[in-house]
């Protein structure tokens, strides 16, 4: 039977709208990804928790010391939950996750989730003012050595560039303590003050560690940019228009060059959040920072492994979110990108 008189007729093969909100492209696109991140981060947690399971030694013989008995051991054991299968040990930890209950430490009996919240907001700011050094500088000089290629400027910026991205940000930070901490006393070697007791010392006690990890990236970001902007201004023939047009040299490169340029520049900023969670792990060290990046060192070596599936499972949470991030920031950036339902 056909359709009835107050009935809608719909197109054979045509799409089929989504009501209200879900009709939002923005939306099922966050959708999408979050579907998506559930199995990789499932995933990784898996993965890490079956190497942790893999490494040689003894928790409990290492919380003990090598004067325990195997009867104090084994007692240690079966009240950690150690000496039950690794599958068990899992889906227990995988049911508490679910609710947002991380675990208890296995060397200081406190849940985990307490201690996690100081220690991201540490390390977030730290990446954030990384993240700000670095495009802050990398902008600017890209755009003034793109402006005037092979001229002076150009030629500075990617001496500093090369040299930069040759040389590892730990080593940077060991340089960074001899130079500025030791010998000329500007800033503290080690230690965090937090905000709490004024934003001017925190951001002085954040300064070295954060150059540390705010330096690669600005020499990084900065021959990217600059590589791009160049081909945007001598290859492409929607700027061969504007010039006709009349338009000025700055309007041209700030407006229509580097508008293009920023899609690949947010790609791989977006990309670089992995490299810079890794590098907090060393930076932290190197400048006793309280941050997630110590706190994962002192786990491995204390064998904590629930400390250590946690501060895992919370990286790569950080690194979809960022890369849901970047996806959103393409639609500000340009609101004529639609995003299909692919």
């Amino acid at each position: 039977m056909g359709p009835g008189l107050d009935e809608p007729v719909t197109a054979i093969g045509a799409p089929r709208r989504l009501p209200g909100p879900l009709a939002s492209p923005a939306l099922r696109l966050v959708t999408r990804r979050l579907l998506t991140a559930v199995p990789i981060v499932l995933g990784v947690s898996v993965l890490t928790f079956a190497v942790l399971s893999l490494i040689p030694g003894d928790t409990a013989q290492l919380l003990l010391g090598p004067e325990a008995t195997p009867e104090q051991i084994a007692a240690l054991n079966q009240q950690m939950g150690l000496d039950r299968p690794a599958v068990v040990r899992y889906l227990d930890w995988l049911g508490g996750a679910v609710t947002g209950d991380l675990g208890n430490s296995l060397v200081s009996g406190q849940p985990v989730t307490d201690e996690l919240g100081s220690r991201l907001a540490v390390s977030g700011e730290l990446v954030g003012l990384a993240f700000v050094l670095s495009l802050g500088l990398a902008i600017p000089v890209a755009l003034i050595a793109a402006r005037r290629p092979n001229r002076l400027t150009d030629r500075v910026s990617m001496l500093v560039s090369i040299t930069g991205l040759s040389l590892a940000n730990y080593v940077l930070a060991l340089l960074l303590v001899l130079v500025f901490a030791v010998q000329l006393a500007a800033f503290p070697a080690i230690g965090f003050v937090p905000l709490e007791q004024g934003l001017g010392a925190n951001l002085h006690s954040l300064f070295l560690p954060a150059l540390a990890i705010a330096f690669p990236l600005f020499c990084f970001y900065t021959r990217f940019l600059r590589g791009d902007l160049v081909d945007q201004l001598h290859g492409e023939d929607y700027i061969t228009t504007a010039r006709a047009k009349g338009i000025g040299p700055w309007q041209v490169l700030l407006r229509h060059a580097f508008r293009n340029s920023a899609f690949g520049l947010i790609t791989v900023v977006g990309l670089n959040l992995g490299t810079m969670i890794g590098a907090t792990v060393i930076i932290e060290q190197i400048f006793a920072l309280p941050g997630i990046g110590q706190m994962l060192l002192s786990a491995i070596n204390s064998r904590d492994f629930v400390v250590v599936q946690a501060c895992v499972v919370v990286f790569a949470v950080v690194a979809v979110a960022a890369n849901l991030l970047t996806d959103l920031l393409y639609a500000v950036l340009d609101p004529r990108i639609r995003y299909g339902d692919g």
